[in-house]
């Protein structure tokens, strides 16, 4: 007889019914995917990169096809904090997932800002922390790469909101676990990683760079193998949950990163290919545990078999 697994996870005081979330930067604000699937299955909708102000990003060309992905050079455009709250918030509220804001700033100032403003509107259940982002402060160097300072961000944040922090780590650094150490440290509630890895494409026949950006961030299948590792690490690291992502195109990549410590994953470029790639992500989870007797998903995490 079949099984009815469960699925709900629990990632830093933020419970999810599923752990399936969309990736920031490539599920919008949610409503331009409402007549593609059923949105209310999500376990959590993680929105666009907000900033104070509305961005307008890069210049294009700003996307390009690459083997086994894509690169981005988007820029971060979005409508701004409050054009969110007033403008797209509102549908969210309509449905039964959970809601995390993903913020991002040039200055810790700008951050602790859009903390404090997200605090007071109940209908967010939770913030991802960019810190991958260039801190005009330092020259341009982003948060994520500096424990020191990557610390200092989460904890001037976490001091300025009660809602569940999750911090998005940067894949462009020598050793993931000291940031990810830090971040726990400065007071996140769970980790998300990794980030896009920066690449680049040639125009053989133009001889110019295929972004107008020059170079950009490398999303989707070419990056899982290093987005596992990344995970695994930080998982046996740190005692706060763990997010998975990178190359997330089906359950069975989704799994694997369960396995290896993830308590909950987010799709990204799968969402390009697949609009309703998520969803299907989630049937995908529920059957496997059907089919090997597994009736909670808290059993599978972390079960990877090392040897030794």
């Amino acid at each position: 007889m079949a099984i009815s697994p469960d699925l709900s996870v629990d990632i830093g005081g933020l419970r999810l019914k599923n752990p399936v979330m969309t990736a920031s930067g490539t599920f919008s604000y949610g409503a331009e995917f409402k007549d593609l699937m059923d949105l209310n299955r999500l376990g959590g909708i993680v929105v666009k990169g907000l900033s104070l102000e509305p961005s307008k990003g890069n210049p294009p060309p700003r996307i390009v096809e690459t083997p086994c992905g894509m690169l981005n050079a988007i820029g971060l455009e979005n409508v701004g904090i409050e054009s969110f709250i007033v403008e797209k918030l509102p549908f969210l509220t309509t449905i039964d997932t959970p809601v995390i804001a993903n913020i991002y700033g040039k200055t810790i100032e700008e951050y602790v800002r859009l903390a404090a403003r997200i605090d007071k509107v109940g209908a967010i259940a939770g913030i991802e922390l960019n810190i991958s982002c260039p801190n005009v402060k330092s020259g341009g160097v982003a948060f994520g790469v500096d424990p020191d300072v990557a610390e200092k961000v989460v904890a001037r944040v976490r001091a300025n909101t009660s809602k569940p922090l999750m911090v998005k780590l940067s894949p462009n650094v020598t050793d993931v676990t000291a940031i990810a150490r830090r971040v726990a440290s400065g007071g996140a509630d769970s980790i998300s990683l990794i980030n896009t890895i920066t690449g680049m494409a040639v125009d053989l026949q133009a001889r110019e760079p295929v972004l107008a950006n020059i170079t950009g961030g490398l999303s989707g299948p070419a990056i899982k193998p290093i987005a596992l590792r990344m995970v695994w690490q930080v998982a046996t690291a740190v005692d706060v949950p763990v997010i998975g992502i990178g190359g997330i195109m089906t359950a069975a990549d989704a799994l694997e990163f369960i396995l290896v410590g993830a308590a909950a994953i987010q799709v990204g470029t799968a969402s390009f290919v697949n609009p309703a790639a998520a969803e299907g992500i989630i049937d995908g989870i529920a059957a496997y545990l059907d089919e090997n007797g597994i009736d909670d998903i808290e059993t599978l995490r972390g079960s990877l078999k090392t040897g030794g």
